[in-house]
């Protein structure tokens, strides 16, 4: 009788094991923690980053603060490592921030050779606040393929120097499909650990005659459509939407698109709101990471972008430094 219900026992424990490890087996990987992050740049004001004063230390404390104390952001991404935006990675470090760095390139050869030097050396010195690296935003968008050389110099240079960091260089959908429909690899996916994308349907609504028309209620699903199809075009790397947004203001503005004549894009702060929220939403549902663009609002920017260039912050860059809600 003892052997019989000992047999019984080893039967059911048996039969138990199997169960857990068909579980085991059976059970979907779990998903990194997708980042949620805000570009940040501190040339609010009457700051420009093409002439005069830089940031200071004072100012680089004082927006963090109003982020982390405003939004429920944790995680930035910045725009250079130079010109005392290198102090941004202590001052993200002390507030326990983490950091997407990009080191900036342009067409002075010179200087790029400093911001690489100057990108190692953060690289290095803040191994657990920067989690990311990119070698330049948008060169190919401001510069055709002249300075291809350039990125691919940098990417060298990190890995040369034994940087722990994923690599990237950063860069528009468009880019990133090498201008092709439909999309096509470009020579950095190779190169590249990781691929960062800048996503804009308003600025589609205005340039574009590929995909012209995107409302706000529909752009949270145009970012995810076009990390899907970047997704597809580079398997096995992580896609990061590393540039998304909408206007606040001018309230009701609307740009035309130059192809077609349609008129989709409505710039306001509701607008602006259910463009962010539900981006993120998706986002957070396929466990994906994306940076808004941007933290705070920058009044240099109508030079460049015109009437809607100084409405991209969630956060304006005047204080009280008021922001969007979530």
């Amino acid at each position: 009788m003892k052997q019989l219900l000992l047999l019984i026992v080893i039967s059911m424990m048996s039969v138990v094991c199997q169960n857990a490890s068909a579980r085991e087996k059976a059970a979907p990987p779990v998903k990194p923690n997708a980042l949620q992050c805000a570009a940040f740049s501190p040339y609010v004001g009457k700051l420009n980053p093409d002439y005069g004063a830089h940031p200071s230390k004072e100012l680089i404390d004082r927006l963090l603060d109003q982020l982390v104390k405003k939004t429920p952001f944790r995680c930035i991404m910045t725009y250079g490592v130079m010109n005392g935006l290198e102090y941004t990675f202590a001052a993200a470090e002390a507030r326990h921030l983490k950091v997407i760095a990009i080191i900036w390139l342009d067409d002075d050869i010179a200087v790029n050779s400093r911001s690489i030097t100057a990108g190692i050396e953060v690289a290095k010195a803040y191994p657990k606040t920067i989690i990311k690296l990119s070698c330049g935003s948008e060169v190919r968008t401001r510069n055709n393929y002249a300075f291809d050389g350039e990125i691919s110099r940098c990417i060298s240079a990190l890995r040369e120097a034994g940087v722990a960091q994923p690599i990237t260089t950063i860069d528009t959908w468009w880019e990133w499909c090498n201008r092709v429909s439909p999309c096509h690899p470009t020579n950095f996916g190779a190169q590249v650990d990781w691929i960062g994308i800048n996503v804009f349907p308003w600025w589609e609504n205005k340039h574009s005659d590929v995909l012209p028309c995107t409302p706000a209620n529909k752009a949270a699903d145009f970012h995810i459509a076009r990390i899907e199809q970047l997704r597809r075009t580079y398997p096995g790397k992580e896609v990061i939407l590393t540039e998304f947004g909408w206007p606040n203001g001018p309230e009701g503005g609307i740009e035309t698109n130059k192809f077609t004549q349609q008129r989709c894009g409505v710039a306001g702060k509701k607008n602006q709101a259910l463009v962010v929220k539900s981006t993120f939403k998706k986002l957070a549902e396929k466990g994906w990471s994306g940076v808004v663009f941007e933290a705070f609002s920058e009044n240099w920017k109508p030079n460049e972008e015109g009437d809607f260039g100084n409405f991209w912050g969630i956060c304006q860059g005047e204080p009280p430094y008021t922001c969007l809600r979530f």
